[in-house]
Order: C-alpha cells, then sequence, then structure tokens
C-alpha cells in the first residue's frame, strides 16, 4: 500500500504538473475523511503521510480551549485542566491527539478518493493561476466575451475568467458574445466558486486608468489625477494637478487635437469627460469642479462639511446640470456637499438667519435690537465669541465704551453658564444605559433631552433622519447610534 501511495502521488504531480506536497496533502485529506466516517460525532482526524516511505498514521485530535470559554464544540475540544491532568505542560491551542487504526487504501473507495485529489489539485491550479495574475499587477484587464451568464459577461483572459457583472456595464452598451472588452478589477473574491474576478466599466478609477495609460507625463509622476466620478455612459469629471510648472495639466489630459481626451471617450461609449485642476483649497476646488459654471460666492461651513454656492440666474441650469448631473458630479469629485442657490435665496437665508441670531442676542443678553445688529454686523454669531473673544477685538467696537462691553461679555458668560447648569441636570436625570451607549457623549445626551429622549427605548424608537435633524449628525452616525441603542431588544428575545 505504501508503494501504491507513492506512485499515484508521482503519476499525478506529472500529470495534473504541481508539486507533490499538494498531492499529498489532498491525499492526507482523503484518508482523513474515510477514517471520520468511523464515527458518528463530528470527530476532527488528521492523517499524516511519510514523504519517503508512504506510510500513513491517522489520529483523532481535541483542541485545547480555556475553562472559562467553555466546550463550544464538545467532539472536537477539552478543556485545559482536564487536557493537562492526561498531559502535564499541555497548553490552551496545543492539541491531544489519539492514534486510530490505518485503513486499508483499497478499501476507502479508489474513485471517490481520487475524485477528492483532483478536485484539491484543481483548486491549487485554479489558485496558482490567480496569483500569477494578480503578481502582474493589471489592474485593467482585456478579453473577449466567452458567454453570456444571466446578464452578466464572462471575459476570457488568457488563462483565467472574469465576471462583468451587468451592473457594471456602462448602461445601454450591448456586449456580445465574441466582443473584445476593456475593464477595471473592481474586486477578488477567492472564496467563489465560479469567476473570482470580478470587472467593471462604470467604476472611477477606470476612467483614471485609461488617462494614465494615455498620458505618459502621469506615469512619469509630472501629473496625477487626484479624483474622479462619473454617470457612467454620460458624463464624467477629473481632477488633475501638475508638479510641473511647465505643463498645462488639462491641455496635457486632453492631448494634441483632442486625441487624448478622444481616445478614453471613445472607450467609454461617447461618456463627456469634464477635466478641472484639483486645488488643495477646498472652495477653489468646488468652483473649478461647478464648471461650466460661473460661481458668484461661496460660503464653507466645516462643521457640516459643506459649500454654499451662489450662481446667476444665467448659471443656475449650468451649475446644477441635466437632472442634478452637473452638482452631483460636483460633490462626488471634491467629496464635500454643495449646495446651489441664486443670489435671491441667498439673500433670504441670511436674513432668516440674522434674524435668528437677533432674536438670539436680544433675549439671551437682554439688549435692544440695535445692540445686537452692532454685534451681527461685527461679524459676531453666537455668545461663545462675546464671552471669549479678546478684550482687545471688542474694544475695537467704535459703537461700545469698555463698560458696555464688560457688561455684554458678563451677560455672555452668565447666559452660558445657566446652559452648562441646565444641560448637566438634563444629563444627570438621563437613563444611565443611555449615558453608557457607545457613542454618546453629555452633550449629545443633553439634546436628545431636550427633545423628551433620555432613555434607550426613546432612542431606540427614532427614525434615522428624525436623530440626524434633531442632533445634527451623518444618516450613518445616526443610524449606528439608532442600531446599538436597540441591541438589548435582540438581547432580550434570546
Amino acid at each position: 500500500m505504501s508503494r501504491e501511495i507513492l506512485l499515484l502521488v508521482d503519476a499525478l504531480a506529472r500529470e495534473k504538473n504541481v508539486e507533490r506536497e499538494v498531492v499529498f496533502g489532498a491525499l492526507e485529506n482523503a484518508l482523513a475523511s474515510a477514517m471520520k466516517k468511523r464515527f458518528k460525532e463530528d470527530a476532527d482526524i488528521r492523517v499524516s503521510i511519510d514523504r519517503e516511505t508512504g506510510e500513513h498514521e491517522g489520529f483523532r485530535r481535541w483542541l485545547v480551549v480555556p475553562d472559562e470559554a467553555g466546550l463550544q464544540e464538545p467532539d472536537q475540544q477539552e478543556l485545559l485542566s482536564e487536557a493537562q491532568e492526561m498531559v502535564p505542560g499541555i497548553e490552551v491551542d496545543d492539541y491531544i491527539e489519539e492514534p486510530l487504526e490505518p485503513v486499508e487504501f483499497g478499501r476507502i473507495g479508489a474513485q471517490a478518493a481520487k475524485q477528492a485529489i483532483l478536485q484539491r489539485i484543481r483548486d491549487a491550479e485554479r489558485e496558482q493561476v490567480l496569483n500569477d495574475f494578480l503578481d502582474r499587477g493589471e489592474m485593467i484587464v482585456s478579453g473577449s466575451v466567452k458567454r453570456i451568464d444571466k446578464g452578466d459577461a464572462i471575459i476570457e483572459t488568457g488563462k483565467i475568467e472574469a465576471r462583468l457583472p451587468r451592473g457594471e456595464m456602462i448602461p445601454k452598451e450591448n456586449i456580445r458574445v465574441g466582443d473584445r472588452v476593456r475593464a477595471w478589477v473592481l474586486k477578488v473574491d477567492r472564496a467563489a466558486r465560479g469567476q473570482q474576478i470580478i470587472l467593471s466599466r462604470t467604476a472611477p478609477e477606470f476612467i483614471k486608468q485609461l488617462f494614465e495609460n494615455e498620458v505618459p507625463e502621469i506615469e512619469q509622476g509630472l501629473l496625477e489625477i487626484k479624483a474622479a466620478a462619473r454617470d457612467a455612459g454620460v458624463r464624467a469629471k477629473i481632477a488633475v494637478v501638475a508638479y510641473d510648472k511647465r505643463i498645462d495639466p488639462i491641455g496635457t489630459c486632453v492631448g494634441m487635437r483632442g486625441s487624448r481626451v478622444t481616445a478614453v471617450r471613445n472607450e467609454l461609449g461617447g461618456e463627456q469627460v469634464d477635466i478641472v485642476l484639483w486645488s488643495d483649497d477646498p472652495a477653489e476646488f468646488v468652483i473649478g469642479a461647478l464648471a461650466p459654471a460661473s460661481v458668484e460666492s461661496i460660503v464653507v461651513d466645516e462643521d457640516r462639511h459643506a459649500m454654499d454656492v451662489v450662481v446667476d440666474s444665467d448659471n443656475l441650469p449650468k451649475a446644477i446640470g441635466s437632472r442634478g448631473q452637473n452638482v452631483r458630479l460636483a460633490s462626488e469629485l471634491t467629496g464635500w456637499q454643495i449646495n446651489i442657490m441664486t443670489p435671491e435665496e441667498n439673500q433670504n437665508r441670511q436674513e432668516e438667519e440674522r434674524s435668528v441670531l437677533r432674536q438670539t442676542f436680544m433675549a439671551r443678553l437682554d439688549v435692544d435690537e440695535e445692540v445686537a445688529d452692532i454685534l451681527i454686523d461685527e461679524g459676531f454669531t453666537g455668545l461663545e465669541e462675546i464671552a471669549y473673544v479678546p478684550m482687545q477685538e471688542l474694544l475695537e467696537i467704535e459703537a461700545f465704551d469698555e463698560d458696555t462691553i464688560q457688561e455684554l461679555r458678563t451677560r455672555a458668560r452668565n447666559a452660558l453658564l445657566t446652559d452648562a447648569i441646565v444641560q448637566e441636570e438634563r444629563v444627570k436625570n438621563a437613563d444611565p444605559a443611555l449615558l453608557a451607549l457607545e457613542g454618546m457623549t453629555s452633550e449629545l445626551a443633553a439634546v436628545l433631552a431636550e427633545h423628551d429622549v433620555s432613555t434607550l427605548d426613546e432612542l431606540a424608537e427614532l427614525a434615522t433622519d428624525e436623530l440626524a435633524a434633531m442632533a445634527q449628525l451623518e444618516p450613518e452616525e445616526a443610524s449606528a447610534l439608532i442600531m446599538r441603542a436597540r441591541a438589548h431588544w435582540f438581547d432580550d428575545e434570546n
């Protein structure tokens, strides 16, 4: 039998062009499966084959686990305390092994064993082909369509097949069997039984890579595409920056008589490409990204990571674009939320904000409308600024003398102290479980208390948009907080 095993290993290794070690591993698994059939329970079996003689031996084994963890799989585990009685000095994650009677190779069912071995070899071959492909570092692949599977195109590229899902194809493009296709390597799914490489023709990275292939200055490090956004098949925006002052980044990407950008457009089914200058100044970057629209003014809100962009009525359609396409792509390209408005809308908004701020100053500082307007005109936007801005800056306000300024600072600080006391009282009365929730802060707890939300259940019953508006949170953050508040419901059910 030992000689029979060695002959089988050598024959399969030569036939399938794989390492002998791969065949030995597959054979050990096949023998372990055969031995496992002796047991009714789910036993863990290990088989070892001597690489020189072909002799094999089998063991049933139990993994040693900490006592406090308990036995999650009693048929395959042993508690540390009990294991140490049998094998002094054994540690957690070691194995206790018990020798088993060997099986006769002929009794396992030669065909079943061979099939298991061949499957293991096929998996090894497949893994090797995939690794060879990944080692080449190609992010764009080119191949022919071998077949259409449920709307997805199966692309044959060299020795490997890749899948281009219907949702990753450019809308309205008609891909047929035999067509040559180029696509971006979106991801590699090693667990997939079918095609492990998933492709995309709609990913922003695809257009970036196409330009890199067309523009040698990018490979030379003289130019870089910093960002890209696409409405696949219709319009795209890319942001470029030059690291050599002698280079015009936009003109370089366009190419002589538009040759470079035309080559990219043809690959993307005629997709319109806007090339804009990247800037590390967010406002300047957004203004460029909104081209061809001209911007009148822009206000940056760092807290909301948003910008209010004012354009005149002539530029409004250009800024927004068909079905909001231009502003949406500009927002994706820059990473900022962009709010487009006309001068009239901006004026109305400023007047609303001024009115709210005026009422706040009049009520909290106990001043008249004239004093409140002076503070607003001087650029103050909250009580904190009045209370803690350097005294010298306040003294520069010609309408106020030093005594008035001191009184305003005192009133502002008293108002803030009152707010802090109220907030502390609200937090003190909140549910301890709510305060202990991951992501909860005293400020957030106070805001929730203002809206009569003081327990886990009351938070858990909120809708995401409701909490986001209430606490000025991003939707993702609000959703995560609500789900954590609901966790105890599921624990109770279990």
